[in-house]
Order: structure tokens, then sequence, then C-alpha cells
């Protein structure tokens, strides 16, 4: 029976930019690596959110990235 172990955890925050001349978002992001795999969303939520409050951006979404290894 396959079994799969998390290997790495990023946390992406997207921030809104305004929007080019087309009138289309210009969503910047930011990606943290080396994220603590028990991390909850709950933590992940409280740290981004203290994150974005020193940039002048407003955050749009929070992304988490799983890396899974299956054996």
């Amino acid at each position: 029976m396959a079994e799969t172990m998390l290997s790495k955890s990023t946390l992406r925050l997207v921030f809104n930019h305004g929007v080019d001349t087309k009138g289309q978002p210009i969503l910047k992001s930011k990606t943290f690596s080396n994220i603590d795999e028990m991390a909850t969303a709950t933590n992940l939520q409280t740290a981004s959110q203290a994150i974005a409050a020193l940039v002048e951006k407003p955050m749009v979404m929070i992304v988490r990235n799983d890396l899974s290894e299956i054996n």
C-alpha cells in the first residue's frame, strides 16, 4: 500500500498592485519557504495577516503548497 510523507511546505502571499492599461489586475506574489509542516491554516492566516500589515498593497490570496513523497 502506498504511503505519503510531507516533505516540504511553502506559503505564497498574493498582493494586488492595481490594474494594467487593459483593466486587468496586476498581481504580485511573495513566497516563503521552510514553512513548518505542522502549521495549521489558522497559524498561516495569522502570520500572513501580520506580514500583509507591513506591505502597502492589499493582500488578495494566501496559498499553501505542500509537496509530498509517495513511497
